[in-house]
């Protein structure tokens, strides 16, 4: 059984501008009406929210509070930020434009920054970026911010929904 906007809106009050759930049941003798709904776990970062004996994503909820239906898509922490749940910092998008708002790079990136790759045969860092006709080189820098740059200029040319 989906949990339906109304029995979310009778178990949880949500603050749009915090981001943050609160119980308006006491469910059992340790969750009191008041508490914050919600525990960020440390796999993922992302807040998740026990109603009715389920789990579920405390963005996934907010965005069922305030509009009444399940998103259809992924919701998009615009910022970055997995546990900033406020309503101004959430959008459905595509699975593939959720993936293009990626922030920070890899954790084997040799760089550290996103969109900068360092190429061993020339000792200078490139970077390139995917668009719908495919890959496209956005050519070779001295450092790896100037490459970085290069990637974030053509990341708002390229991905409309980009946010960095």
């Amino acid at each position: 059984m989906t949990l339906s906007a109304s029995r979310l809106r009778m178990v949880l009050s949500y603050d749009q501008e915090a981001g943050i759930f609160r119980r308006l049941l006491a469910t059992s003798r340790s969750v009191k009406v008041g508490d914050i709904a919600g525990s960020a776990p440390k796999v993922n970062g992302y807040i998740h929210v026990a109603i009715d004996g389920r789990s579920y994503l405390a963005h996934r909820l907010a965005w069922l509070h305030v509009h009444g239906v399940w998103p259809m898509n992924d919701i998009d922490h615009i910022n970055g930020k997995r546990d900033d749940n406020r309503i101004a910092n959430l959008r459905d998008v595509t699975r593939s434009d959720n993936l293009r708002n990626q922030r920070a790079a890899t954790a084997k990136s040799r760089s550290g920054l996103i969109g900068a790759h360092f190429h061993d045969a020339s000792g200078l860092y490139c970077s390139s970026i995917r668009t719908s006709e495919g890959a496209k080189s956005l050519g070779y820098f001295k450092t790896a911010e100037a490459a970085h740059e290069a990637y974030k200029i053509a990341k708002r040319r390229y991905h409309a929904t980009c946010t960095i």
